[in-house]
């Protein structure tokens, strides 16, 4: 597994957080200005959602949804998987992979510190979890 801590992944990080009512095309904008693929929704200090990048072309444009007028709380992943920062990468990596996404918030108490993505397993760790994923797949087709 990835030996790095989360909290090692994201100590530099500088998080992105908006209102459940900021516009779709104001959080595009924030998020290119940031140049991040993800924005955590937040209210009373508190995360509500995820809006990804994925979610402005699928739930957004793909549907017709006007983004000066569609509310992220419209769209967002509502309580959304998280993680703490005392976990390690890899763990985060895994459960990425199992449900599918690319962006996990690391909070505190339900107050985002960071956000892990896929892009943060580089190098060998990606290696690391490639070979792990393999490895599970292939006990899961000997377990039936």
């Amino acid at each position: 597994m990835c030996p790095r801590l989360i909290r090692d992944v994201i100590k530099t990080q500088t998080i992105l957080t908006m209102p459940p009512d900021a516009t779709v095309r104001a959080a595009a904008c924030e998020m290119k200005q940031c140049k991040v693929g993800a924005v955590m929704v937040v209210e009373a200090s508190k995360l509500v959602g995820i809006f990804t990048e994925r979610d402005g072309l699928f739930r957004v444009l793909a549907e017709g949804k006007n983004p000066d007028a569609t509310h992220l709380s419209e769209v967002m992943t509502a309580k959304p998987a998280t993680i703490t920062a005392d976990r390690r990468l890899g763990h985060a990596l895994h459960m990425m992979n199992d449900s599918g996404f690319r962006h996990m918030p690391v909070v505190d108490g339900g107050v985002p510190v960071g956000m892990v993505s896929i892009r943060d397993a580089l190098g060998a760790e990606l290696v690391s979890f490639e070979r792990e994923v393999a490895v599970k797949h292939d006990l899961e087709e000997i377990l039936g």
